[in-house]
């Protein structure tokens, strides 16, 4: 069985579009890459960026991030309310009860501050994700 990595944004879809664009290039088919889109716009926009397989809303992410190994997305994605309202609480949740792995970007819009993070452009965030968060999950699995 492959390694099912989930990519969950929101809003444009552009952090989660980015992440897929990496991951693809590192690993190619390699792994299975699961877009899943607070809204539809997010989703398309991961599926445009290599994404085998996408979904939408919070059934679509409540159900998948359970059978994942890696979750991979802003940090926002496990605040309730976040991202203008479109990470309800069942998303956050299933997204921090699941047993996968979670490799969280800290990016937010939210007026919370995370001391102790160096604030890096989002590529630089990236490279860092692909390069040794995601090989040391899959060296786990």
């Amino acid at each position: 069985m492959q390694n099912r990595i989930c990519v969950i944004d929101g809003q444009g879809g552009g952090i989660g579009a980015t992440v897929i664009k990496y991951l693809k290039r590192a690993y190619g088919e390699g792994i299975e890459l699961i877009a899943l889109g607070t809204n539809a716009i997010a989703t398309a926009q991961m599926l445009k960026a290599g994404a085998n397989k996408g979904a939408t809303g919070e059934n679509a992410i409540v159900r998948t991030v359970a059978d994942a190994h890696c979750i991979v997305g802003p940090i926002a994605i496990t605040w309730a309310n976040a991202m203008l309202g479109e990470v309800t609480p069942p998303m956050a949740e299933a997204v921090t009860s699941s047993l996968a792995a979670k490799i969280l970007l800290p990016l937010h819009q939210e007026r919370v501050e995370i001391v102790g993070i160096v604030k890096e452009p989002l590529p630089h965030l990236v490279e860092k994700v692909v390069e040794e968060k995601i090989k040391e999950v899959l060296n786990h699995v």
